[in-house]
């Protein structure tokens, strides 16, 4: 295996993970996680896209001729920021079902809901 296929076998293996704890859980606190495992591997697949062999940042220099474009790692700095925004909404939603439901399975919730 090559040191530089490294991250992408690194994205397949947490975008995996993360699919199948969200597919195979039934937990919501579980699913969660998965997501963000999920949205992790992504935030990895575009640094390595966004980064250049030998490229230096985008600063006018006579010795550079390679330079890396600094816009995706700016576009995962914003993307960080709205996941854990919104992970954190998913918990609170999850605290809210789990004091209105007693439970945070799925099936108990579904189970639950049919009763009423």
């Amino acid at each position: 295996m090559s040191v530089g296929l490294l991250n992408y076998w690194a994205v397949i293996f947490l975008m995996m993970t993360g699919f199948y704890i969200v597919m195979s859980s039934r937990n919501l606190i579980k699913k969660m996680v998965g997501l963000s495992l999920f949205q992790t591997s992504v935030f990895i697949l575009y640094i390595t896209l966004g980064k250049v062999s030998d490229g230096t940042a985008p600063i006018l220099a006579a010795a550079s001729t390679a330079y890396s474009n600094p816009l995706p790692h700016v576009l995962i700095l914003t993307a960080i920021v709205v996941g854990v925004a919104t992970t954190a909404l998913g918990m609170a939603l999850i605290i809210r079902i789990q004091e209105s439901y007693g439970t945070i399975e799925e099936d108990d919730i579904q189970s639950l809901d049919r009763e009423h």
